[in-house]
């Protein structure tokens, strides 16, 4: 009997490129736009093969999840018990940056997961919050529940978030830098950065397609865009669903209308932060306070905009895009005035290092907002730009 030659030419390891592949796509369009053809074509098979290795796109999803907390958890359990810090965070970073390409699953976890696939990849990450917590503690011990070794992994998974291109090991260098300095930072202590913040006041939706609007972002925050639909979005409102209709010409409209909004709201609140900065060290400081004060008081439109953006058409997504790349330069700007040895590339790093920290140090503190809440956030994110 002839052996079957694809038989005979299909790498053992296909699964692991599939899960490689998968997670790539995934973190690039999101859980709802990633497609199994799209993931199939990055392996180089059809998506009939695909099937042949995952029954369905949620346990390929489910699995990519999972491989990303477990190459964290492997990496540490190869550092001695009782190492340094520097040592503990080094490990995490390494692999963060190896596979930043994938690592983008980590922002749609909680919303695509069942119950039972978000405990078990929970635990995990809780394993890793806890083993760098103890390093943090006994180089920098502090009463502060795992707030700052929750901030140093925000800082180091941020380089999953963005495409900056800057060479691993200088990526490397840059984010072990940053969070070994946000696990130096003493929250409690460092008030004198501590700042009052102008924000926008809070859209009081006046119009039907305001009410749409304002109904719809907190489904989409709860649910995930994809879950919701315009029916729940019209018993919200008070409407019939076809309703809807005659303001959105559908629901993705409505989410670039959230993912504009929450720009909006973000640049106004920046313009107020700059107004009266003595400097680009102050000025790096208003940017982080506002940018802190914003996450707390619109949570539910952050994390939407964050999360649902690169599901977005492509014209939807642009002008959207163009708005968060206007925000950054700004940072950029700011912060190599303030360390002129940076170049446009590390400085938009360490930029998305404080975005980074940001998200799970408010995380980390269930997003209960408060000023002591607000500025130690805020503490954190400083300490990791470096200033």
């Amino acid at each position: 009997m002839s052996a079957d030659p694809a038989a005979a030419t299909r790498p053992r390891n296909r699964r692991q490129l599939i899960v490689e592949a998968a997670g790539r796509v995934f973190s690039e369009r999101g859980y709802h736009a990633a497609s199994m053809e799209q993931i199939a074509a990055g392996v180089g098979i059809s998506a009939a093969a695909l099937y042949r290795h995952f029954p369905n796109k949620y346990a390929l999803f489910a699995e990519c999840a999972d491989l990303m907390a477990e190459r964290l958890v492997v990496s540490l359990a190869e550092v001695p018990s009782g190492a340094g810090l520097a040592e503990v965070l080094s490990a995490v970073t390494r692999v963060t940056v190896a596979h930043r390409a994938s690592g983008g699953v980590y922002r749609w976890e909680a919303r695509y997961l069942n119950g039972e696939d978000r405990r078990h990849l929970r635990t995990k990450f809780g394993h890793v919050v806890g083993r760098v917590d103890e390093a943090v503690q006994r180089e920098y011990p502090l009463p502060d529940e795992r707030l700052r070794a929750a901030a140093a992994l925000g800082a180091i998974g941020s380089i999953a978030m963005h495409h900056t291109s800057i060479a691993q090991r200088r990526a490397d260098e840059l984010l072990l830098a940053s969070a070994l300095r946000v696990a130096a930072t003493d929250p409690a202590a460092s008030r004198s950065d501590a700042r009052t913040v102008e924000l926008p006041d809070r859209p009081v939706p006046r119009t039907r397609r305001a009410e749409i609007l304002a109904a719809a972002v907190p489904l989409f925050a709860r649910d995930g865009f994809a879950s919701v639909t315009n029916g729940q979005i019209a018993e919200a409102v008070g409407l019939a669903p076809s309703a809807i209709y005659r303001h959105y010409p559908g629901k993705v409209d409505i989410l670039a209308a959230a993912c504009l909004q929450a720009a909006g709201l973000l640049s106004q609140g920046v313009d107020r932060g700059l107004r009266e900065v003595f400097g680009p060290r102050d000025a790096v400081v208003a940017l982080a306070a506002t940018y802190v004060a914003y996450s707390f008081e619109y949570t539910a439109l952050n994390s939407v905009a964050e999360a649902e953006v690169a599901g977005l058409p492509a014209d939807l997504r642009r002008p959207v895009v163009l708005a968060q790349r206007e925000h950054i330069a700004v940072w950029e700007e700011q912060l190599r005035l303030a360390r002129p040895g940076l170049d446009p590339r590390q400085a938009r790093v360490l930029v998305h290092a404080g975005f980074g920290v940001a998200v799970e140090a408010g995380r980390a503190l269930r997003w209960q907002d408060s000023h002591d809440h607000r500025d130690a956030v805020t503490a954190l994110v400083v300490g990791a730009l470096g200033l």
